[in-house]
């Protein structure tokens, strides 16, 4: 259960970035909306994520997953460069929490 209380996170903050490019600086009533609740959905699935699991293990996923498909997000639908530096930064950060949790991940 916590790692799809961690997705939901996921995907809120996810959601919440995109509405927030869709905001133009918060000038839209909407989207503006839709990003202050989906980070606050996201921010409360977190919490009860590190109930019962490590903050470091749980953020190193949060953090990455969610740099990872907004980058994502930016290349294919937004128009934003899909060059090869992008592509070898989201590799690392997805490597860097493979290790991360390989390396400590404790239950």
């Amino acid at each position: 259960m916590p790692y799809v209380m961690l997705a939901g996170a996921i995907l809120s903050e996810v959601l919440a970035t995109t509405a927030m490019k869709y905001s133009h600086g918060f000038s839209k009533l909407w989207p503006s909306l839709g990003t202050a609740a989906g980070y606050l959905l996201a921010f409360v699935l977190l919490a009860q994520t590190l109930k019962s699991m490590e903050v470091g293990t749980v953020y190193a996923i949060w953090s990455a997953a969610g740099t990872a498909v907004i980058a994502a997000i930016g290349m294919i639908f937004l128009g934003e460069a899909a060059t090869a530096a992008k592509m070898l930064g989201i590799g690392l950060i997805i490597a860097g929490v493979v290790v991360l949790n390989i390396g400590g991940a404790s239950h």
